[in-house]
């Protein structure tokens, strides 16, 4: 999702269910979002992404202790307000993200503090964005559990980080490879357009693939997943023409057409008045 606030936000979230023998997913209603946990056999977790509102939260914690799992480790795919999120019920645990996502959260934090207050008002402040970065040369989340392997790139934000889990084959994809959003591209860096087709080829070189989990949208399979990053491809070329076109997802919400229509402008380098309709 853009980082510009998309509106206020009570929450609704669905439980969790089971994706493949140790993973869970859950949705909330904003922005199709979802938050994706990794058990291990002695009922320690891996928190990625947990979203949006107070009330989702809670609901995921109180699942998680239904189900006897402990958060021992979380992790934020990327630095928008949507993805740094916590609760004091999930535990004083080490939250990891990308050193360039880290680097956001601390310097962006009165904008994205800002963000939060406006969509989903009610978090814990002292817990909003507090990240610790992957270890120097790190190619994995340091957790006692099931392998999470780190994908990083500078696609739609800096430090954006997808996670594999070759054990169970699951992609969680953070802000890319949606079937509900257009790709998204940080148009405030040095090479928006490069930094995405970077990403984009990072997560096309991830074998093994069986499920992909994106951080707005919908789980997907194998197949799935090779057609929703055709559909990418052919959105960054189609921007790469500097013509206006159009894309089905943008009509899933309003942001995401001004969003379409602000990107054909920075790729063209045209102001906002000048684009052709």
């Amino acid at each position: 999702m853009a980082a510009a606030a998309a509106g206020r936000y009570e929450g609704s979230m669905q439980r969790f269910r089971e994706l493949v023998p140790g993973v869970l997913v859950a949705t909330a209603e904003y922005a199709t979002t979802t938050s994706t946990v990794v058990t291990a056999d002695d009922g320690g977790c891996l928190v990625i992404d947990p979203a949006v509102s107070v009330a989702d939260l809670a609901v995921l914690t109180a699942d998680l202790a239904g189900a006897g799992l402990r958060p021992r480790a979380g992790f934020a795919t990327h630095p928008h307000w949507d993805h740094v999120l916590w609760s004091r019920d999930l535990g004083d645990v080490p939250r990891y993200a990308a050193p360039g996502a880290v680097t956001i959260a601390e310097t962006e934090r009165d904008g994205m503090v800002d963000m939060l207050q406006q969509s989903a008002p009610g978090h814990d402040l002292e817990l909003f964005g507090r990240l610790l970065p992957l270890p120097a040369g790190a190619g994995q989340i340091p957790w006692d559990g099931p392998a999470a392997r780190v994908i990083i790139h500078d696609g739609h934000a800096p430090g954006h980080a997808a996670v594999f889990l070759p054990d169970a084959g699951v992609l969680i994809a953070g802000d890319m490879l949606s079937d509900i959003e257009i790709p998204i591209l940080d148009t405030v860096a040095d090479d928006p357009f490069g930094d995405y087709q970077t990403g984009l080829q990072r997560l096309a070189a991830v074998s093994g693939v069986r499920w992909l989990v994106p951080g707005h949208g919908h789980i997907a399979d194998a197949a799935e997943f090779r057609r929703r990053l055709d559909a990418d491809t052919r959105y960054l070329d189609l921007l790469a023409a500097r013509a206006p076109f159009d894309d089905p997802r943008t009509g899933t919400a309003k942001w995401l057409r001004d969003w379409h229509e602000h990107q054909l402008r920075s790729v063209a380098g045209l102001s906002d008045d000048e684009l052709e309709p």
